[in-house]
């Protein structure tokens, strides 16, 4: 594969062709900030925050849409970069809430964390601020537009890893926003409510809503497991707090990436469920009452066994679980073949 050489920093890299000028600096292990590049994403060029000096070049070019070339020499922290990326951040706290202190995101904030690594205490411009109200009509999602920096993540992660195009950026100049078709809300459109767009957004525009009303982000413990659901295999976070699973986030698994379904990312509530059962019950006289593993599990078998005797091994079936792993269906399945006899075993999906 063809490669080429520059120096970015002092430090020369080498880098196949067509390779970004942000990503030759990251596998140099030079840190460029950036709030509407993602590398699961299409590069967009819009935020402007990953802007470089580049000798030879009249202007500061956006890195993560700039094809590194032979030769280049780019300054990643120049007086001048480092200026602009003031300006640009200013520029966004300008018409953003600077409502820190109750925000669900703070502590995970890309736009808090430039601002405090680059010293920017307030907007440095004063104008217009919008008064969007807050969309929190579905059981998912809370979408707050006043935060919105338009970096255009959401937009592209609906199109390019939902496939579903539902939001997309309306009106013009000020008065630009993202939005479903017709303005309507996400409710009201063909979200699926994957969350996609919340794993990707790097602000408080869009959150989880059942997580964000429960925990503060350094209150919560990540428990790396995979989804109990469908046989995908989906790795994600489990966010912890004080014993208690109170939300799911996107980690980098090895199957899905980042991406998962609304399932996966939302599907939890029935791990704290008052009606989930944690003991067994055995009906006696009609009505349950509950007992030791030991006396439910003795019962099971001998029933079985009697019905097995009795009217064959036909007469028995068994249904396993999507909530179980897949180690625990093959038991299942093991069992009902092996012990059982029977080959009438199916799963709760289809039913």
């Amino acid at each position: 594969m063809a490669e080429v050489t520059l120096t970015i920093d002092g430090k020369q890299v080498t880098v196949p062709v067509g390779t970004t000028v942000l990503e030759a600096a990251r596998q140099a292990g030079i840190f460029i900030p950036t709030l509407c590049h993602d590398p699961d994403l299409t590069p967009w060029g819009g935020c402007r925050l990953c802007v470089v000096e580049i000798e030879g070049m009249r202007n500061l070019p956006a890195s993560c849409v700039t094809t590194a070339t032979s030769g280049m020499v780019v300054h990643t922290a120049s007086p001048a970069v480092v200026e602009a990326r003031k300006t640009i951040i200013e520029l966004l706290l300008a018409n953003h809430p600077m409502d820190c202190l109750t925000c669900g995101k703070n502590g995970d904030c890309r736009l808090q964390d430039y601002a405090y690594m680059y010293g920017v205490r307030q907007a440095g411009f004063a104008g217009e601020r919008h008064s969007y109200p807050i969309e929190d009509d579905n059981p998912f999602i809370v979408r707050d537009l006043n935060k919105c920096i338009l970096c255009g993540k959401c937009v592209r992660a609906c199109a390019e890893i939902q496939g579903k195009n539902v939001v997309d950026f309306a009106y013009r100049g000020f008065n630009t926003r993202v939005t479903p078709a017709m303005d309507s809300t996400l409710a009201g459109s063909d979200c699926v409510f994957c969350g996609n767009c919340v794993a990707v957004c790097p602000v408080g525009a869009l959150q989880e809503k059942g997580l964000r009303s429960s925990a503060r982000t350094w209150e919560v413990k990540k428990v790396r497991t995979t989804c109990p659901y469908c046989g995908t295999g989906c790795t994600f976070d489990l966010n912890v707090k004080d014993g208690r699973v109170v939300g799911v986030t996107s980690c980098d698994g090895e199957v899905n990436g980042r991406a998962l379904c609304v399932k996966g990312r939302f599907g939890y509530g029935f791990i704290h469920h008052p009606d989930r059962l944690t003991r067994p019950l055995i009906k006696r006289n009609g009505i349950f009452e509950e007992a030791t593993w030991e006396e439910a599990i003795g019962l099971v078998a001998e029933r079985l066994g009697a019905i097995k005797k009795e009217y064959g091994s036909g007469a028995l079936g068994v249904l396993s679980s999507a909530r179980c792993t897949n180690e625990e269906n093959y038991l299942m399945s093991k069992f009902a073949r092996a012990v059982l006899g029977t080959n009438n075993i199916d799963h709760c999906a289809r039913l």
